[in-house]
């Protein structure tokens, strides 16, 4: 067993009074991710999944959204730390994206970005420059939800972080279509 524990996701959330961070713990055993918790304490929101048994905010079963057009998609991103020394490439994506969706919404914590794909509050979340710690929970609890993660090529994502591309499913190849360019 290996845990991801990440006890402040959203760290620079917190230290300047942003009511937007949580809690995450993942667990992998044998390379594969079986057990995910996220908690954000302002809110009293428990989103929890077990490998096989699905994923749920309390007593309520999550699904994604069945949303099936870019267009009206609500979606999310996040910044590494050195976005202000990265190429401006980096960049590109997110102003694709911007033009191609209904709305992008940067807040800061990737578990909750990806407990929100989970529960329909989102319809898909991209990063770079993660960590495992970062996605390990969130990632389980959003595929046991319905939906789907991948790296930018759209190979399994890798337990160790670094790219993330997540969705409902049904926008994931427009998604990662908009992100190539």
């Amino acid at each position: 067993f290996v845990w991801f524990v990440d006890p402040l996701d959203g760290t620079t959330n917190y230290a300047h009074g942003f009511p937007r961070f949580c809690v995450s713990i993942g667990v992998e055993q044998r390379g594969q991710r079986v057990v995910g918790v996220v908690f954000d304490p302002l809110l009293g929101e428990l989103f929890e999944a077990v490998r096989g048994a699905g994923a749920w905010l309390g007593e309520r079963r999550l699904r994604v959204s069945r949303e099936d057009s870019l267009g009206r998609a609500l979606v999310a991103t996040g910044f590494a730390y050195d976005i202000h020394t990265s190429s401006p490439g980096d960049l590109d994506g997110f102003v694709r994206m911007l033009k191609s969706v209904r709305g992008i919404r940067r807040d800061g914590s990737a578990a909750l970005d990806l407990c929100y794909v989970a529960a329909g509050r989102l319809d898909a979340y991209w990063e770079t420059k993660l960590h495992a710690w970062d996605v390990a929970a969130g990632s389980l609890i959003l595929e046991e939800a319905g939906g789907r993660t991948s790296d930018l090529a759209g190979a399994p994502a890798p337990s160790s972080g670094c790219e993330l591309v997540s969705s409902n499913g049904w926008i994931h190849d427009a998604v990662l279509a908009t992100l190539r360019g």
